[in-house]
C-alpha cells in the first residue's frame, strides 16, 4: 500500500521541501515520473530507503517468535498500539478480510502503474496519462 501511495504522491507532483542531496532537490524529482525519479535518486539515498524498509521488515517479521503464517500472533508495529479488545470477532474478521483485499488491490495497482510506464498501452485505463 505504501508503494502505491508513494507512486501516486509523486505522480501528482507533491514533494517534500528542501534538498535530497547537494545537487538534487525534491522539487526537481517531482517533475519526473516515479520511475525516472527513482533512477535520479543518488545511490546513497536508495540505500537509506531500502535499509529502512529492511529494518522495518526485521522488526515486524523477524523477532516475533512463531511467524504469523505458522500460527503465531500478527506483527505489531503500530504507534501507539490500538486496543481492539472491545471489537467483536465478527467485526475483526470482516476488517481483516477488508485489509487483505485492500493490500491485494494495492499490489495490483503498483504493478499496473509500472507496467503502464514500461510497456505503453499495456494498461488501457492508464493510457495517455502523463504520470504513467
Amino acid at each position: 500500500m505504501v508503494a502505491t501511495t508513494g507512486y501516486l504522491f509523486n505522480a501528482a507532483g507533491f514533494h517534500f521541501p528542501g534538498m535530497l542531496s547537494s545537487d538534487i532537490s525534491f522539487e526537481s524529482l517531482s517533475t519526473m515520473t516515479p520511475p525516472e525519479a527513482w533512477a535520479a535518486t543518488p545511490t546513497a539515498g536508495k540505500a537509506q530507503i531500502l535499509g529502512t524498509i529492511f529494518i522495518a521488515e526485521l522488526v515486524t517479521e523477524g523477532y516475533q517468535g512463531t511467524h504469523y503464517m505458522k500460527g503465531g500472533d500478527l506483527p505489531t508495529m503500530v504507534f501507539p498500539k490500538i486496543d481492539f479488545s472491545g471489537v467483536s470477532e465478527v467485526t475483526m474478521s470482516r476488517k481483516r478480510t477488508s485489509e487483505l483485499n485492500n493490500g491485494r488491490l494495492a499490489q495490483i495497482a503498483i504493478m499496473s502503474f509500472l507496467a503502464a510506464h514500461y510497456i505503453p498501452g499495456s494498461v488501457p485505463a492508464l493510457a495517455n496519462n502523463a504520470a504513467f
